[in-house]
């Protein structure tokens, strides 16, 4: 698991903006796929963007470090206004884990592909091998790099593109579907490192999924759909939202309707949106009853 990534930073720090769009609009063709889309997302936060499929959640991301272009609006990223002259300083500053990771693998070893990225970078081969031997050993991959990325399992591939990124020590890191190809264990893992990510404060983190489960874990949801940002709050009140959710074609999280369920039952234990929000519930339920029944409460 990834251990003290990297120094520094509040958890959320609010008086400075990672990412800025103002009225941005962007076309394919004779489509407009995004439509005067404005948001702000502060350092150090981690935003899930949730849509359903052609809504427009991937094309958004893949405007904040240029890869694709906007035809209108402002876009400034870590104090950078996007423009042809800025955009190779803003990759630097960006990195973007795609849902494939066999997308982004151009080395024969695990080692080498990351090792293209710092070549990129300019950096001394020196300070190259220590970032490989760090990121690799924080991300649990430290074994596989010798490997050649095409034998790995899916969970290895992910943990091994993502010690790609990382070890640029990007400010900004984006993952686009990073849980769609992945089994449950791996899944768990690679949640796992980015609530440690999270908890760092080294990074602003947005993610683009449609797993309610990885939503839930975000400080906050932005719900895109037809170019536009629909919805924008907490999680724990847009997973909530029946008509929200059936217009991303999203279930409710299984805690929640377990919670629902238990309420009809005469158990109110409140919304709970993960299995360990249901077990801590349940038990100050049971607690609470036990004093009431024994005259102990207080």
């Amino acid at each position: 698991m990834v251990r003290e990534l990297k120094a520094g930073a509040d958890s959320c720090n609010a008086s400075r903006v990672a990412v800025r769009m103002e009225h941005v609009e962007c076309r394919r063709g004779e489509d407009r796929v995004l439509s005067d889309l404005s948001l702000t997302i502060p350092e150090g936060q981690w935003v899930c963007i949730a849509g359903r499929n052609g809504s427009g959640k991937s094309t958004l991301v893949r405007l904040m470090n240029g890869l694709l272009p906007h035809s209108e609006g402002r876009i400034v990223i870590d104090g950078l206004k996007l423009t042809p002259h800025t955009c190779p300083e803003i990759r630097r500053r960006v990195g973007m884990v795609f849902a494939n990771p066999d997308d982004q693998f151009v080395g024969l070893t695990v080692e080498d592909d990351i090792a293209f990225g710092l070549e990129n970078l300019c950096l001394r081969r020196e300070e190259m091998q220590e970032r490989i031997e760090r990121y690799a050993e924080r991300l649990g991959i430290k074994h596989l790099l010798r490997r050649h990325p095409a034998t790995l399992s899916g969970g290895q591939k992910q943990r091994a593109a993502l010690a790609a990124v990382l070890a640029m020590e990007p400010r900004i890191v984006i993952v686009d579907e990073g849980t769609s190809m992945l089994d449950e264990r791996s899944k768990q893992e690679l949640l796992g490192i980015m609530q440690e990510m999270r908890a760092s404060g080294a990074y602003t983190l947005i993610s683009v999924t449609h797993d309610v489960e990885e939503m839930a874990q975000a400080d906050r949801m932005l719900v895109i759909h037809d170019g536009g940002i629909v919805a924008d709050g907490s999680p724990r009140d847009l997973l909530g939202q029946d008509e929200l959710l059936q217009m991303c074609r999203l279930k409710p999280p299984y805690p929640l309707l377990l919670s629902r369920e238990l309420r009809q039952r005469g158990i109110e234990i409140g919304d709970c949106l993960s299995e360990s929000e249901v077990a801590e519930a349940l038990w100050a339920y049971h607690l609470n009853g036990y004093r009431i029944a024994t005259g102990t409460g207080g």
